[in-house]
């Protein structure tokens, strides 16, 4: 499943061209190299990517010229899927990171791991470089990530005499101190999974675990045992739903009501609720999900995009130079100010500068992770186990049981045609 910022962004959609592309040798005969590449709605700017384009192709002239075509997340699979299969496909193609292993299993995306030193592969997030590496080769290249805060009310802490906290612990006081004069201290539903999984990380345990070839569901372990009984203390501090996610009721429109002292999104949710209520936009701040000691935030689930290269590519090496291009020091940069993304590099986590929400994120995004690197995981989430489990948890069932139930789900879906 693919995680998205909320950054409100225009999108310019560039006319497409065939996807067939040139040799790069035969450009001084035929003309320049034309590199087709599929970005998705929403990752970048008009602004930002006329910029890219202009600057890309001046710098590439008479050698390359650069065509990008917007495409909808709505469907992407199937069409990426199909483009994979084909002898006609695009020369790079944006894809959530979480889709990686599904798209490399079927053979036709390029591995890139012998690229990974000149791109700097060293100071990679994890949260994006990981799921672009399956069994042990390096198809996606990390591109930029989001991932989830805590919005809370500043006017609310400064009433109640506290401030950000820095661990799970002072979290939980902080948010007792926050419930009263009818406000709620903080505003959870109970099947927020991807929040659940950070607090499973934190133990030390995972929502899944593979062992050899097969794949096992890992809630009953003790650690992920631990990660849920925190969800059930820090949940219980609000009045969110036990039986539904952060949609259902929309979690920023229960924020903007104005009884809400904290909740767990992106920052660009901030946004939305300044929207919904005027009153609010400058009351907003942002820190990073507490962990479990001060030196260290809590570990976060890293949505973002992959770069990956198709084998049907007839531009491998133009694929090449636009990716190492837009993931280099310069373009992340601008990426990051543009669009407020955590980019794709540890040691560019202050890019941004001074915007709080996005410092915050970047805070987090050091301790990011992803789910299972599975070619099935898309089969869990579309079941989505976890959510049932959170619910019988949260509502008074056994947590063992309830776990273990949902782990025969996840390891018959994660080996399903094995």
């Amino acid at each position: 499943m693919k995680f998205r910022s909320l950054a409100v962004a225009a999108v310019l959609a560039l006319t497409a061209t065939a996807c067939g592309s040139s040799d790069p040798g035969d450009a001084g005969a035929s003309g320049p190299t034309k590199l087709d590449v599929w970005l998705m709605k929403g990752s970048v700017s008009d602004d930002f990517l006329n910029k890219f384009v202009t600057d890309f192709n001046t710098k590439n002239k008479d050698k390359i010229e650069l065509n990008v075509q917007i495409q909808e997340w709505n469907g992407i699979g199937p069409k990426i899927i199909g483009a994979l299969a084909s002898k006609d496909a695009p020369d790079v193609i944006e894809v959530g990171n979480t889709q990686v292993a599904q798209y490399s299993a079927s053979g036709g995306v390029k591995d890139l791991t012998d690229k990974k030193a000149d791109l700097k592969g060293d100071d990679w997030i994890e949260g994006l470089a990981g799921p672009g590496n399956y069994e042990g080769k390096q198809y996606g290249i990390p591109y930029y990530a989001a991932n989830r805060v805590v919005i809370y009310r500043k006017d609310l802490f400064a009433a109640a005499n506290v401030t950000p906290p820095k661990t799970r612990e002072e979290w939980l006081a902080t948010t007792a101190k926050l419930n009263s004069g009818g406000n709620q201290g903080i505003y959870l539903p109970g099947q927020n999974f991807y929040v659940l999984s950070g607090f499973i990380w934190d133990e030390g345990g995972d929502l899944a675990v593979q062992e050899g070839d097969k794949w096992k569901g890992a809630l009953s372990t003790p650690e992920a045992l631990k990660g849920m009984e925190f969800y059930k203390q820090i949940q219980a501090l609000g009045k969110g739903p036990k039986d539904s996610d952060e949609a259902k009721p929309t979690q920023t429109d229960v924020f903007a009501q104005g009884k809400v002292a904290q909740m767990i999104a992106v920052p660009g949710a901030a946004e939305l609720i300044a929207q919904a209520n005027p009153a609010l936009k400058d009351k907003l701040g942002f820190f990073p999900i507490p962990g479990k000691t001060a030196d260290k935030p809590g570990a976060v689930f890293t949505g973002g995009s992959d770069l990956i290269i198709p084998e049907a590519s007839d531009a491998p090496d133009a694929a090449y130079e636009f990716i190492k291009a837009i993931a280099g020091d310069e373009w992340q940069t601008e990426l990051a100010k543009t669009m407020k993304y955590v980019p794709n590099r540890k040691s560019l986590a202050g890019a941004a500068g001074a915007d709080e929400g996005t410092a915050a994120m970047a805070a987090g995004a050091a301790n990011g992770k992803a789910t299972p690197n599975s070619p099935n995981w898309a089969a869990v989430e579309a079941k989505n186990p976890i959510k049932e489990y959170q619910t019988k948890v949260l509502t008074g069932g056994d947590p063992v049981a309830a776990a273990k139930a949902a782990d025969e789900i996840i390891t018959n879906a994660l080996n399903a045609g094995k």
